[in-house]
């Protein structure tokens, strides 16, 4: 009995631009945790769903678009984070600081603690939280994230200590205030 190959990235996304259905839930499978994760890392709990829903239906409509000249989970990444940016743009700001205070924990610990953790992480620049989101959130090694950022590994490593001190000092700042 011949064992069947799982199909690639690039065999499903071929199939779902030509309209097969099948292809797309398996890449939507396949991805979902990716998506979800980040979501959750960066959007109120009660909107996790409906942002990744989103981010789903965005594929849908520009998957067509896709050359393959970069990998599908670089893509998606980039339009999950346009997404959530979009999210946020919609929402008044008001609501937005408020819902800081409701998020669930990005850390283990009490929701005060996560609350402090957030606000330091939303402080810190933007590549360092990208690097903090890879390696926690979607669960990356270090030299997945090197592949994936077309960084030596030695780079991506001090990058992510950098980006932990920098998280570090925000913390402690605030502890001091």
């Amino acid at each position: 009995m011949a064992v069947l190959d799982k199909p690639t990235d690039n065999e499903l996304i071929q199939s779902a631009q030509q309209g097969q259905v099948e292809a797309f839930t398996v890449l939507y499978e396949r991805y979902l945790p990716m998506v979800y994760n980040r979501v959750r890392a960066t959007v109120p709990p009660q909107d996790i769903e409906d942002v990744t829903q989103e981010v789903f239906i965005a594929v849908l409509k520009s998957l067509h678009t896709f050359r393959g000249e970069s990998r599908f989970g670089t893509w998606l990444r980039t339009l999950t984070v346009r997404q959530i940016a979009e999210y946020y743009r919609r929402r008044p700001k008001l609501e937005s600081e408020l819902d800081d205070n409701l998020r669930a924990p990005l850390l283990p610990g009490s929701s005060e603690e996560a609350f402090l953790v957030r606000q330091a992480f939303r402080r810190i620049p933007g590549r360092y939280q990208e690097i903090i989101l890879l390696r926690f959130t979607e669960g990356m090694h270090f030299n997945e994230i090197a592949i994936l950022r077309n960084q030596s590994l030695e780079a991506v490593k001090s990058l992510f200590r950098r980006a932990i001190a920098a998280l570090d000092v925000q913390l402690k700042s605030d502890d001091q205030k």
